[in-house]
């Protein structure tokens, strides 16, 4: 089931994010989220685009959402978006489920693109991207620093039909 994201569930994300702020590059965060911490992210942007969560059984397997792309108002129509599934339950089509979900929701709002940031290499997000209709805009080699090593991220980005 997909449904939107609560304030309670943020113990169950944390424990999927956390994974891939202190094992990967994937997130650029270096310490790990708190709960509390994750609460407020998900009381304040929440409010104004859509938070999903992937349950099965009661339990949260994934999760993905809409944040605003920049503060400056000629961006007002743009999203950042993100999609994060348990470590234990890759390949089972979550994430492109999660996405769907999310595109779906974005149509009730006045967002033109949607953007996505992924570390590179990822070739897993990348298709799962491309797959969704997402071209790559944007390559910056070792823009970040995570992991001893310096980082690319590429940025994919999806216009949204005009109603």
């Amino acid at each position: 089931m997909i449904r939107a994201v609560t304030p309670d569930d943020a113990a169950a994300i944390i424990h999927i994010y956390n994974h891939y702020v202190t094992t990967t590059a994937i997130s650029f965060e270096t310490a790990p989220v708190s709960e509390a911490e994750m609460r407020q992210r998900i009381l304040s942007y929440s409010a104004q685009f859509p938070w999903l969560v992937y349950e099965e059984a009661g339990q949260v397997l994934g999760y993905c959402y809409a944040t605003p792309w920049k503060a400056r108002a000629a961006y007002a129509h743009s999203v950042e978006s993100s999609v994060y599934v348990d470590k234990a339950c890759h390949a089972r089509g979550i994430g492109a489920a999660l996405y769907r979900a999310l595109l779906a929701a974005l149509a009730s709002h006045p967002v033109h693109l949607v953007v996505a940031g992924i570390t590179l290499p990822n070739e897993k997000s990348q298709r799962l991207h491309e797959k969704l209709g997402f071209q790559q805009v944007a390559h910056f080699a070792e823009i970040g620093r995570k992991q001893d090593q310096w980082q690319d991220v590429g940025y994919w980005a999806l216009r949204l039909p005009t109603p």
